[in-house]
């Protein structure tokens, strides 16, 4: 816990501006479509970060079927809430989500983020050659 922040999971709290201004700006998904990220956003189990009056700082999805696997993706923390253990409070609530529980696999891609997901079990690929990728990195240019 964050002494003024809480977690959420209730999709009606989600902040659909402030995901896609962040994700918009973000590495990962530079340029999303609104409604491309609604769509993930609608068929996710999301988490939100808020502050004690409603602002949402912080965000993650995990794209799962709640019963062999799951994929965290979209995580940030705006940067004026960062260095306050909110990253590490959201990934540990994540982890714990007792519909996560019993998973085979969770996997995450990142650029940069590696020592936070290493505190919670998160690893480099075992055996990278048994995964395949149909990478797309400039869809979201496409999509209009």
């Amino acid at each position: 816990m964050v002494s003024g922040y809480n977690i959420s999971s209730n999709p009606k709290e989600m902040d659909l501006s402030v995901i896609h201004d962040y994700l918009t700006r973000s590495y990962w998904a530079k340029g999303i479509p609104l409604q491309v990220m609604e769509k993930a956003v609608n068929n996710s189990l999301c988490f939100g970060v808020f502050t004690k009056t409603g602002e949402q700082v912080a965000f993650a999805r995990m794209i799962t079927d709640y019963a062999t696997s799951a994929y965290l993706a979209d995580v940030f923390v705006l940067e004026k809430h960062r260095g306050k253990g909110i990253s590490k409070w959201l990934v540990k609530t994540i982890i714990e989500y007792p519909d996560l529980q019993g998973l085979r696999r969770m996997l995450l891609a990142t650029r940069d983020a590696h020592g936070l997901y290493q505190q919670f079990g998160f690893t480099l690929l075992h055996s990278p050659e048994l995964f395949m990728e149909l990478h797309q990195p400039n869809v979201y240019l496409k999509v209009k």
